[in-house]
């Protein structure tokens, strides 16, 4: 049976004959590597691309999408491979149909991490040729199409899948027919019974909203012929079935309330009629405050323009009305595809291409800074569904946000280096916190400082994926640099047990130890040590034996070595950053004796010697003799507890002891002990076991207080 006959006679409305002829060859070539290949509905599986293809001749896409569309299984399903491809078709063929495969030679431990791989993989070869999401887009919408003939859970999967990656994509290229489809199909496949019930409600309720919707249309084109309005293409329009599902779900609403909003589309001629209709049908029927939204003049991210508003129609009854020119009605059906569709038309679809591309543009940036795949479809999850906010620059320009973005996600959206040296916003000319959420029409001004670096805590408030990955690269890389050096310091102080340094180690023997121990670079050995998944000693221990061309040492050097290193201990500074931390079970200020207990994946816990918690850990390889350094800067944190009669006023006098001495209270808590006295615990910042004493000192000379000390 011939299947590409379908596929000729709609090909042939818009392509010449030599390309229909290159098409048939990549059919032929396609019915040839899936021969005897079924799909789960039993039909013969070449049928599938010949189905994708026809999504994509439907809307016009050039020959290179179709080819690609016939044969973008074979690399996965077949024994034919990319160079045969670009061999017959060319590389930009070959290209695209590579950048729709999935990754099959590379085993994944689980499915999420294979998903997020071969998202990766797509968003790269998107940012080389848009054509491969459109085409991706096809394939997926055929599959939702015959999605009944798999399992449930595969079934479920799959349409969670499209809803949460797939739809969203469509519509942010601006394919809103695409996304439509998809998201009812998803809807349908993950929630069954919801779709069946509402399914019907709907259906019901369109019979008897027939009479209203004939009333209102017949009022508005009476209402625009008066006003002398050109001729106009007025009809109404339904929400689809997710679209009333994901509404009635967020606002809470039940279905009646919604179905009682009629919603119209206008198409007009030009630009300047959008604006003529809109004030005719404001000047007839009331318009509802604060619901008209003019997209034409900011688009939406995806490039749809349109101007919404809601009126009170007759009988009272809420009228929603979409007024567009026929130009941004085709850009909003079709998005980017409209680039093809529509190409021989001046500019349409390019804004809509341009749009997307800049879109790509920020995936790849934001791919390049994030650590894992599966941080990285995290973070293009969250970019995916922006509910736009538009603000102002100080220079007027217009940025878009998702809505709940903050005054750091707008620093980011500018400039990474504006967004890593922010230190405080200006909204609207009075200054703000960085975490103020944005709302619509504010002029935003963004404070920096050379010194200034990214807070880990505003990970708890950025929404938009550029701000996550930028402030998490930051971090990654500050850690890692952080680790390296306190690896360099810790080892360098085991090897000066057994007479060596680092310097000293030729480079043969160290890159013998980094392949014995399977790390690719020094650097990555000394950032495992920092970082507390490598013991100090042992390593030093492993670059002697190198020099030494021996496989052992001696037990009697050993115990040596580690009895000389307990007597070199390691200075602290205060200021080696993450990798260095203090317990809050003891808290350690410069003065205290310390020592050190290596916490893997986290560096260096530092605990008071007196410490209980370590007692266990004292004569194991993970504790280290730690010293502070002479001249310790910063502020450290200790617990002091007070016992205070209960009498008015006694926490303000605490709070005037602190400030006093120049120490700060970080903390407090009050246990009531018998009605007349009082257990109050304060955590307070201190510079060190001197400064505590003079602020003990200071707490024992009010009147109230009659024990004061230091928790162990």
């Amino acid at each position: 049976m011939d299947y590409f006959e379908g596929l000729s006679t709609a090909l042939a409305n818009y392509l010449d004959d030599e390309q229909i002829e290159q098409i048939h060859k990549a059919y032929l070539l396609a019915f040839e590597g899936h021969d005897g290949q079924k799909r789960r509905t039993g039909e013969p599986y070449v049928t599938h691309p010949v189905a994708v293809a026809k999504i994509l001749a439907e809307m016009h896409m050039d020959a290179q999408s179709i080819m690609a569309a016939l044969m973008h299984d074979l690399l996965e399903d077949t024994h034919i491979d990319k160079a045969t491809l670009e061999e017959q078709f060319g590389k930009q063929v070959a290209d695209l149909v590579d950048g729709v495969s999935k990754l099959t030679q590379i085993k994944f431990e689980t499915r999420a991490e294979a998903q997020a791989e071969n998202f990766r993989k797509m968003v790269l070869a998107m940012a080389q040729d848009i054509r491969v999401i459109i085409v991706k887009l096809a394939d997926r919408l055929h599959n939702m199409r015959t999605l009944k003939a798999l399992p449930p859970n595969k079934r479920r999967r799959i349409a969670l899948e499209t809803l949460e990656i797939y739809a969203p994509i469509a519509n942010r290229l601006g394919m809103h027919s695409f996304r439509i489809e998809l998201e009812d199909l998803g809807f349908a496949a993950l929630y069954p019974m919801r779709y069946r019930v509402l399914n019907e409600a709907v259906r019901k309720a369109r019979g008897n909203r027939k009479e209203i919707l004939s009333v209102i249309e017949k009022s508005l084109q009476s209402c625009l012929s008066h006003k002398g309005m050109p001729p106009t293409k007025l009809f109404g329009r339904e929400k689809h079935l997710y679209s009333l599902y994901k509404k009635m779900r967020n606002k809470r609403l039940s279905f009646s309330e919604i179905m009682d909003v009629y919603a119209f589309r206008i198409i007009v001629d030009s630009l300047d009629s959008c604006y003529r209709v809109l004030g005719a049908v404001h000047n007839s029927y009331k318009p509802v405050p604060e619901r008209f939204k003019d997209y034409i003049a900011i688009p939406k991210a995806n490039g749809y323009q349109s101007l919404h508003t809601t009126l009170f129609g007759p009988y009272g009854v809420p009228i929603e009305i979409q007024i567009r020119t026929e130009e941004m009605h085709r850009t909003a059906e079709s998005g980017i595809a409209a680039h093809w569709l529509y190409k021989a038309d001046s500019a349409v679809g390019s804004k809509a291409h341009i749009r997307a591309q800049q879109w790509l543009k920020n995936l790849l940036e934001m791919q390049q800074t994030t650590g894992s795949s599966l941080e990285f479809i995290e973070n293009v999850k969250i970019d995916l569904f922006p509910d736009e906010v538009y603000v102002f620059t100080p220079k007027g320009n217009i940025l878009e946000l998702p809505r709940g973005a903050t005054a750091v996600d707008f620093a980011y959206a500018i400039h990474t280096e504006i967004g890593e040296t922010c230190v405080a916003a200006k909204i609207d000319r009075r200054l703000a916190p960085l975490s103020t959420q944005l709302h619509n029409g504010q002029n935003v001004e963004i404070i920096t400082s050379p010194g200034a670096r990214p807070n880990p805590a505003w990970l708890n408030f950025v929404v938009t994926g550029k701000a996550r990955s930028k402030i998490r690269h930051y971090l990654k890389k500050q850690r890692g640099d952080e680790s390296i050096a306190l690896g360099k310091r810790l080892l360098d102080r085991a090897l000066s047990t057994l007479s060596l340094s680092l310097d000293k180690i030729s480079e043969a023997d160290i890159l013998r130890v980094l392949k014995e121990s399977s790390y690719d670079s020094l650097d990555s050995l000394l950032e495992d040590t920092g970082l507390g998944n490598q013991v100090p000693l042992i390593v030093a221990r492993r670059l002697a034996c190198a020099i030494q061309e021996e496989q052992d040492v001696e037990e009697q050097a050993k115990q040596e070595a580690t009895e000389r290193l307990s007597h070199t201990p390691l200075l602290i500074k205060g200021t080696e950053g993450m990798v260095v931390s203090f317990a809050k079970c003891c808290y350690p200020i410069p003065g205290d004796l310390i020592v050190g207990i290596l916490d893997a994946g986290r560096g260096i816990m530092v605990h008071r010697e007196s410490c209980r918690d370590i007692a266990s850990l004292r004569k194991t390889d993970k504790c280290i003799f730690l010293s502070w350094e002479k001249d310790v800067d910063g502020d450290f944190q200790a617990e002091i507890r007070a016992e205070l009669v209960n009498v008015k006023g006694v926490l303000a006098s605490l709070a005037l002891a602190a400030s006093d001495i120049d120490a700060n209270i970080e903390n407090i808590s009050v246990e009531d002990r018998d009605g007349h006295y009082s257990e109050v615990n304060l955590v307070v910042s201190v510079k060190d076991r001197a400064h505590l004493a003079r602020l003990m000192r200071r707490i024992r000379t009010i009147t109230e207080a009659s024990k004061i000390f230091r928790t162990k």
